[in-house]
C-alpha cells in the first residue's frame, strides 16, 4: 500500500501549538490576526511586522516537542508504507520527530528561516531573532536592507510552484490518502483530496471538527489525534504485513 499524508495545525496542538480554526484557535479567538497574517499588510505596515517579530521570539515552537502522532508517521515511514508526507505546518515537528527531511513536502514553508522579500536571502531565524532581542524591532535585511519575514507562506502569497508540484504528484500516486489535523478549508493545500479521490485513491480523515471532504471519504475519524492516529497507523501495519 502506498500512503501519501497531509497534516495541518491540529497534529501539533497535543505539542502546544495552537492551531488557527478550532473552537480554542488563534484566529477563532482574534479574527484581526488573521488579516495581519496577509503579505500585504505586512509589508505596508511597520507595526504589524513589530508586532510579528515579538511574537516571533516567544512562539510555541521554540519549546515545542513531537508527539505520539508525529511518532506513528515516523513508524508509517519506516513500514515502507509511506509515499509522502504533505504538511501545512510550519513548526518542523515532522522532521524533528524522525520523518526524513526527503519525504516531507511544506506546503508553507518553516519558521525555522527568514527571508528577504527583496533579495531572497535566506537567513536562520536564530539569527535574526537575536537581533529583536537585541532591540532591533524590525531587523532589515543584511545584505541589502529589505524587509524581512519568516521564510513561510502568508494569505496573498502563492505557493513555490516546485512545492505544489511535488504535492499534487503525492496526491496523485498513492492508494490512500490520509488527512490529519486540517480543516480541509483552505486552498490550494485542501483540493489534494479532490486530485486524490480522482486519481482513484481512498481517503480517511482525522481531524476534531467536521470537513468539507467529510462526506467524500472511505473513513472519518473525529477523535483526539493524538491517539487515533497511532491505532490507525498500526492497522495500516498490520494490514500490511
Amino acid at each position: 500500500m502506498s500512503v501519501s499524508v497531509l497534516t495541518g495545525a491540529g497534529i501539533s496542538t497535543d505539542s502546544g501549538i495552537p492551531d488557527f480554526r478550532g473552537p480554542q484557535g488563534l484566529w477563532t479567538k482574534d479574527p484581526q490576526a488573521a488579516a495581519s497574517a496577509s503579505i500585504d499588510t505586512y509589508l505596508a505596515d511597520p507595526e504589524v511586522r513589530r508586532d510579528s517579530w515579538r511574537a516571533r521570539l516567544d512562539h510555541p515552537a521554540w519549546r515545542a516537542r513531537p508527539n505520539a502522532a508525529h511518532h506513528a508517521l515516523v513508524d508509517l515511514e519506516r513500514a515502507g508504507l509511506l509515499r509522502a508526507l504533505i504538511t501545512q505546518n510550519i513548526d518542523e515537528l515532522h522532521q524533528r520527530a524522525g520523518s526524513a527531511p526527503e519525504r516531507v513536502i511544506e506546503l508553507h514553508g518553516t519558521l525555522h528561516r527568514a527571508e528577504c522579500v527583496s533579495c531572497d536571502l535566506i537567513t536562520p531565524m536564530p539569527e535574526v531573532l537575536a537581533r529583536v532581542a537585541a532591540g532591533e524591532e524590525d531587523p532589515p535585511c543584511p545584505r541589502c536592507g529589505g524587509i524581512q519575514k519568516s521564510n513561510t507562506i502568508s494569505f496573498g502569497q502563492a505557493l513555490k510552484a516546485e512545492v505544489l508540484g511535488a504535492a499534487l504528484d503525492a496526491a496523485r500516486s498513492c492508494e490512500l490518502f490520509l488527512a490529519v489535523g486540517t480543516s480541509l478549508t483552505v486552498h490550494p493545500a485542501a483540493g489534494l483530496c479532490g486530485e486524490a479521490l480522482d486519481a482513484g485513491a481512498r481517503l480517511v480523515i482525522v481531524n476534531a471538527e467536521p470537513t468539507p471532504y467529510d462526506p467524500f471519504a472511505d473513513q472519518v475519524i473525529n477523535e483526539s489525534i493524538g491517539s487515533a492516529l497511532p491505532r490507525l497507523v498500526k492497522e495500516l501495519i498490520d494490514a500490511a504485513r
